[in-house]
């Protein structure tokens, strides 16, 4: 019986899945690469936000905090690339198992400024924001046929 519950518990925290939420600064002219290993057929939700140094919310973004973000797996493919945004999302399925990455680039700026970046990255078989995320209609999906 007890053998029983241990192997509901495992199976149960192999089936969760996996997230990172995190916030990181990078300073303007550099990189910052935040990587995952997938397996195949996992799917993938990232969203990330550049987060307004202005104390008061009621001043806009400045056009200097616009980063570029590049979303890649190990063997080359790219699921994204964007040129200065604020924020955005990607949504895929890793077709095969490996290390998938995520690049952040600050343009140069000078004086030297630092962004500061909320980035939230979930994997797995199942997430509950999957059907919040789709319904918006702010997802950009792509296709990819190997």
């Amino acid at each position: 019986m007890m053998m029983i519950g241990w192997m509901v518990l495992l199976v149960g925290v192999l089936l969760v899945p996996s997230s990172q939420s995190l916030r990181f600064d990078i300073q303007s002219g550099k990189t910052k690469c935040i990587s995952e290993d997938m397996k195949s057929n996992s799917m993938t939700v990232g969203k990330y936000q550049v987060i307004n140094p202005n104390q008061d919310r009621h001043h806009l973004l400045p056009d200097s905090h616009q980063l570029n973000v590049k979303v890649t797996s190990s063997h080359g493919h790219i699921f994204q690339w964007v040129e200065k945004v604020e924020k955005g999302q990607f949504v895929f399925t890793a077709m095969e198992q490996g290390n998938y990455m995520a690049c952040f680039s600050a343009p140069e700026h000078w004086p030297l400024i630092t962004w500061t970046i909320d980035f939230d990255w979930k994997t797995g078989v199942q997430f509950k924001d999957w059907f919040n995320v789709a319904k918006k209609g702010h997802v950009d999906v792509s296709l990819f046929i190997y």
